[in-house]
């Protein structure tokens, strides 16, 4: 386009309708069922609708079964606009529509179902994990179109299930039961980012989500001596088990922020209602992100030995098992095509070099890397994804627009 100042122009007069749209669209929470939601069925019926109010009407379900929800279906989307040019292998852009439970509601300033703009941001659950780029990447071509443009390559919008439990019905069955990808080309998973958004994620770490169940005897609280407590067993098993693996995995690998791995006890189960009983039985979990170059089946030796070692001397039986389980996936070379044009787009767009580097979180990424497709993750956000008073800075929305928009007419 000669005069891409008009086009970037027309996505910056859009910003209150993608402020419009995603506050419509974290208004319907998206909760899998592990979480005490529905799934994502609500949202994407809407999501629908608006694609189709804005001239995308090719529009594709493949729907993972799942008699978990009321729907019995968890919606996987393709929305595909043609490309001006057919030799050219498509762009695909994969958000995900699920979100994260809000956690501890008093942490909340606002209700974070119910998006409110303050100060130039947008607060609410799924506003950057993964509303905002979801919003961006399909408004960046509704102004290609007010233009009477048409994108280069084809560009095909994935919007998946399940993204936040593990991708069973989202993308892990988009790619291991659909034969959509096998086309090629570039992949962009905008689901990560920094402020600056100079930082193009082409590597993940290896995810470990450890359950672990400690076996005791439960029993009055005043008679210690006639039960066995499950949960001093399982609070010995947590320290020494982190520390276990502290020291066996210190490898810092400089490609990735944090450049450890990290090693973190997260959930707890409840055990016992009652303050005067010893618990019987008590469950938590470790999230573990091991840099590539550990092997975790390694590290589950070491976690049943531990495990092994606690049970004897503390008379206590402890199983383990994974809630997720992914060996990091090959890195996304540096001149991959999804690394180049996105590089260029943002260069044509902000005038800054970006770099490569890597992440402990999972995302989908990781899935086309393990079929050898390259894939990247690139977004401009504050990283504030799953806490309380989730949030975007709204010109960060728009900007990153601008780079889809340019990207598009891109070869």
């Amino acid at each position: 386009m000669e005069d891409m100042g008009k086009l970037l122009d027309a996505v910056e007069a859009k910003r209150d309708d993608m402020v419009a749209f995603l506050s419509k669209m974290i208004s319907i929470p998206a909760l899998g069922p592990e979480n005490g939601g529905v799934g994502e069925i609500e949202k994407v019926e809407w999501i629908e609708e608006q694609l189709t109010n804005m001239g995308i009407t090719d529009l594709k379900r493949y729907d993972a079964p799942d008699d978990r929800v009321p729907s019995g279906i968890r919606p996987n989307l393709v929305a595909t606009v043609p490309g001006s040019d057919a030799s050219l292998a498509p762009l695909w852009i994969v958000c995900h529509t699920d979100v994260v439970p809000p956690g501890e509601m008093s942490l909340w300033d606002t209700d974070p179902f119910e998006a409110v703009e303050k100060d130039g941001m947008l607060f609410g659950r799924g506003t950057e994990d993964n509303g905002q780029e979801l919003v961006a990447s399909l408004f960046a071509m509704q102004a290609l179109f007010d233009h009477d443009l048409q994108p280069v390559r084809t560009v095909k919008f994935v919007l998946v299930a399940d993204e936040e439990l593990g991708s069973t019905y989202g993308i892990r069955y988009l790619v291991d039961n659909e034969d959509i990808f096998s086309v090629g080309g570039p992949i962009i998973v905008p689901d990560g980012g920094v402020p600056e958004g100079d930082l193009i994620e082409t590597a993940e770490k290896s995810i470990v989500w450890l359950k672990v169940q400690t076996l005791g005897k439960q029993c009055h609280a005043s008679m210690p001596a006639n039960g066995i407590n499950a949960h001093r067993a399982a609070a010995h098993y947590m320290v020494q088990l982190e520390q276990v693996l502290r020291d066996k995995y210190p490898n810092m690998d400089p490609i990735f922020d944090p450049p450890e791995s990290t090693i973190e006890p997260t959930k707890h189960e409840a055990n016992v209602d009652n303050i005067n009983s010893i618990p019987g039985e008590d469950i938590f979990y470790f999230d573990i992100r091991l840099n590539p170059c550990y092997d975790p089946d390694e590290l589950m030796e070491e976690a049943r030995a531990v495990a092994d070692k606690i049970g004897e001397e503390m008379r206590v039986k402890i199983n383990l098992s994974t809630v997720q389980y992914e060996k990091a996936a090959p890195p996304t070379p540096a001149d991959d095509p999804s690394v180049t044009l996105l590089s260029k787009a943002i260069k044509q767009v902000r005038g800054i070099e970006t770099k490569v580097y890597g992440i402990g979180g999972g995302t989908c990424a990781a899935f086309f890397r393990r079929k050898g497709l390259g894939a990247v993750v690139w977004a401009t956000m504050d990283e504030v994804a799953h806490e309380p008073n989730e949030r975007i800075v709204i010109k960060n929305m728009v900007d990153d627009a601008k780079v889809y928009a340019a990207l598009f007419l891109l070869e």
